[in-house]
């Protein structure tokens, strides 16, 4: 019994350095993004992500798992890798580059319902008509937040960066579909598809990035950005799943993430925190799990 209620203390405390650091990336972007432009940004990130996650392979000893990847294997995570880190994480620095942090964080939240519905053409699941009017109550939360409350008006603040911000969801969605049907090791499929995506941001920055040196604060946000949006959090968010007693257990937490980043928004990058912002969230929050409660 002991046992099991340390194992569980150790989940949450994984789980809980995992959400703290998720609510500090919005700020980090936007931090980040004062000193480096889009490309360079995401290369000094990716490349980071990938050398933390390659030495964690070598270290856990699973560098044997990627010698036994086939070309097809390989073949698909460099598709994966185009898709994230690469064009994800191009399209959501854009993102933060067009929109306010506390528009953009909770808008790319909507992920999971996004991955309920794209989970219907790619897994051929079906969907129940009460996750339909679940859906919608999240919709309704991306209008409040997108139009800053002026709903009836429809005026967005910036139509790109919410087209932006709703796409990235989209890309997101189906880079985790496929790293399921692929069904291999999460650490091992992660850094291969970190190495190839770090080589198509490379090439990407080359031609369309124009040459600049970084500053210190420019290094230190790609870094930041590296470990704890890319590499290290996605570590300790999956060593608490496997501690967990059930995923619900670690999974419901990770709701906190978008009002706790609000907090940091509002303290550090001295944003005022809107109510369509906080209205639209709940909106949003409230609808993913209802989706969750009625599947």
């Amino acid at each position: 019994m002991a046992a099991g209620l340390a194992r569980q203390q150790r989940a949450y405390l994984y789980a809980m350095v995992a959400i703290a650091s998720w609510a500090t990336i919005p700020t980090a972007f936007k931090l980040s993004l004062r000193h480096l432009g889009v490309l360079p940004l995401l290369f000094y990130a990716s490349a980071v992500s990938t050398i933390f996650l390659l030495v964690y392979v070598l270290s856990a000893g699973k560098l044997t798992l990627l010698k036994g990847f086939s070309k097809g294997d390989y073949l698909r995570s460099a598709l994966l890798g185009f898709l994230n880190p690469f064009f994800y994480y191009a399209i959501l620095l854009n993102t933060y580059s067009l929109l306010p942090a506390q528009q953009a964080q909770p808008l790319n939240f909507v992920w999971p319902i996004t991955l309920v519905l794209l989970s219907i053409p790619v897994l051929k699941q079906k969907i129940k008509a009460r996750s339909i009017l679940a859906v919608f109550i999240s919709f309704i939360g991306v209008i409040v937040i997108s139009t800053e409350g002026r709903v009836l008006a429809l005026r967005f603040t910036s139509p790109t960066g919410v087209g932006l911000a709703l796409g990235s969801t989209i890309i997101w969605s189906l880079f985790w579909i496929y790293n399921v049907k692929l069904g291999m090791d999460e650490a091992c499929q992660l850094s291969l598809s970190f190495v190839f995506g770090t080589a198509f941001v490379f090439l990407a920055t080359l031609l369309f990035a124009e040459a600049e040196i970084p500053n210190y604060h420019g290094i230190a946000g790609a870094v930041y950005i590296g470990l704890f949006e890319m590499g290290l959090t996605f570590l300790c968010w999956l060593r608490a799943l496997k501690l967990a007693k059930t995923t619900a257990h670690v999974v419901n937490l990770i709701y906190l993430v978008p009002f706790l980043s609000l907090v940091v928004v509002r303290f550090v990058l001295g944003e005022r925190i809107l109510l369509a912002t906080v209205v639209g969230l709940v909106f949003i929050v409230g609808g993913i799990i209802l989706q969750k409660l009625w599947d």
